[in-house]
């Protein structure tokens, strides 16, 4: 059984390079590459760990929970690198997971076919809820992240949002005008106002309630080996806002 991530005094790069890619409108998404010491480890422990379906959230693949080992040490690399510029100063709670995209598209649900918010509903005020992604892959055609700004008030994206979990696919298609498959790149609805190429061991953070999505343009590149497949270490963040 492999020592990573428990028997390894430092998983994360301690002194990373942080850029800042602005999104607009005061966004932005935070870019740090070599954020791993020994990014190939992680891979392969994550080939010998049980992936399987999600549940509770519309993840298009397979994902494994983080172990503690290294939940807590992505929770102490964001909070000192990542936390302060994305504006918050505490963490409440913290979610690590490795995850896979393996769905074709033509399997995609309604909900997975539009970009996305790590978020349902409203945010008490004064919290942040930020996630970040690292990208374990070596093939950058595999798919970075893109990110959009609504181009339809948001009481029809509110009201998208809600129909894509209640409607069939096709009576979704038919009422939108969207056929099944990821998203990549402008439609009626939405506007991308930045790309994030993958690169291998780059990780990216930003505020989860930006809308979102990874750049899957060639399905066919993915596969349930993390080896070989879009194998990313995703975290999620609740945090406290700093005050103005």
């Amino acid at each position: 059984m492999s020592a990573w991530p428990d028997a390894v005094d430092r998983l994360f790069n301690p002194a990373p390079q942080v850029r800042v890619l602005q999104l607009g409108g005061g966004r932005l998404c935070l870019v740090v590459d070599d954020a791993l010491v020994d990014p190939q480890a992680a891979v392969d422990w994550a080939r010998r760990q049980p992936f399987e379906e999600p549940r509770g959230f519309p993840y298009p693949g397979q994902v494994l929970a983080a172990p503690p080992t290294l939940a807590a040490r992505m929770t102490e690399f964001f909070a000192l690198h990542l936390r302060g510029p994305l504006g918050a100063r505490r963490t409440l709670a913290a979610s690590v997971r490795m995850a896979m995209v393996t769905t074709p598209p033509a399997a995609l649900s309604p909900v997975q076919w539009q970009c996305h918010r790590d978020r349902l509903g409203p945010v008490e005020d004064g919290l942040l809820l930020a996630a970040s992604v690292l990208y374990l892959f070596r093939d950058p055609a595999q798919g970075g992240t893109s990110f959009y700004a609504p181009k339809v008030p948001l009481a029809l994206v509110d009201r998208m949002v809600l129909e894509a979990q209640t409607l069939d696919a096709r009576t979704y298609a038919e009422r939108y005008g969207l056929t099944p498959g990821y998203m990549v790149g402008d439609n009626d609805y939405f506007e991308r106002v930045a790309q994030v190429p993958a690169r291998w061991n780059r990780l990216i953070a930003y505020d989860g309630g930006l809308f979102h999505t990874g750049d899957i343009g060639d399905a066919a590149r993915l596969n349930p080996d993390p080896a070989l497949g879009r194998l990313t270490m995703n975290g999620f963040f609740t945090c406290r806002r700093r005050a103005a």
